[in-house]
């Protein structure tokens, strides 16, 4: 399901367009993830990059987000976007499962976590066994994203070989049986992103086309600067308990990528 290297890239360039901004502001809702600004339960799994708080070699990358995220907030809607706290942002690499399916997982089999994180530590054993080119995996941001509920920061391979490394990382997620059986199924596209905000009640007199103007004042700032890089060396299981906690365990299967 994932794509390859260039129409990867050639995709999430597009979604960096003003046609693109213009269409996708126009279907924007508020997020169900949060109620009176605070972020409801949510449970479940995901395969990421170690959360800000807990990542030591990309503080400046994660500084300079911040700094954006402060500085968007002063100049959209006020109470629009319901900021992430900065010390969980990370980089998604495989949704698992979640809300619904993860509580229903859980009812069904109390072993089901057990289960869950054995069947990881196979996928990334399996991995570590491919033959990959050896090499760092970076990733630069192109620019920000309007998603359906969420303003996000959007990321590209600095290299094939960097995407190649996360497309076979998922795919030795997405394509183990002991997942499958478990209820993990790929469902959408790797769009690598970063979440600064999810929307909160749109109002009737949102002013798009000023959004519009902001969101890309901002992408001027990345063409003109140096490339800003997140270096992926450790991605990891973790639970969450709603989209601001995710949370550390020392019985997560790791893997070094």
């Amino acid at each position: 399901m994932d794509e390859t290297y260039q129409i990867y890239v050639n995709r999430v360039a597009s979604l960096t367009l003003p046609t693109t901004y213009q269409n996708q502001l126009k279907n924007i809702q508020k997020s169900p993830k949060f109620q009176e600004r605070q972020p409801v339960p949510f449970p479940g799994y995901t395969v990421l990059t170690p959360p800000y708080q807990d990542d030591l070699i990309n503080e400046s990358f994660y500084h300079q987000l911040t700094l954006i995220q402060q500085q968007l907030i002063k100049k959209i809607e006020p109470n629009f976007l319901i900021p992430v706290p900065p010390e969980s942002f990370h980089l998604t690499l495989a949704d698992l499962i979640w809300e619904g399916n993860y509580r229903n997982a859980v009812k069904g089999d109390q072993d089901f976590d057990t289960k869950l994180k054995k069947a990881i530590a196979d996928s990334f054993k399996a991995y570590q066994e491919l033959d990959l080119k050896k090499g760092r995996c970076q990733w630069q941001i192109i620019g920000l994203l309007v998603f359906p509920r969420a303003l996000v920061v959007g990321l590209v391979p600095c290299n094939e070989l960097s995407y190649d490394k996360i497309f076979h990382l998922r795919r030795s997620l997405y394509q183990n049986q002991e997942l499958i059986k478990l209820g993990v199924e790929q469902q959408y596209h790797f769009t690598a992103h970063i979440t600064l905000g999810y929307f909160d009640e749109i109002p009737d007199n949102l002013e798009k086309s000023s959004l519009e103007s902001v969101i890309l004042s901002f992408n001027d700032q990345w063409i003109e600067k140096d490339p800003q890089i997140l270096n992926i060396e450790t991605v990891e299981l973790r639970r969450f308990e709603n989209m601001t906690q995710f949370l550390s365990n020392q019985s997560n299967p790791k893997l070094r990528i």
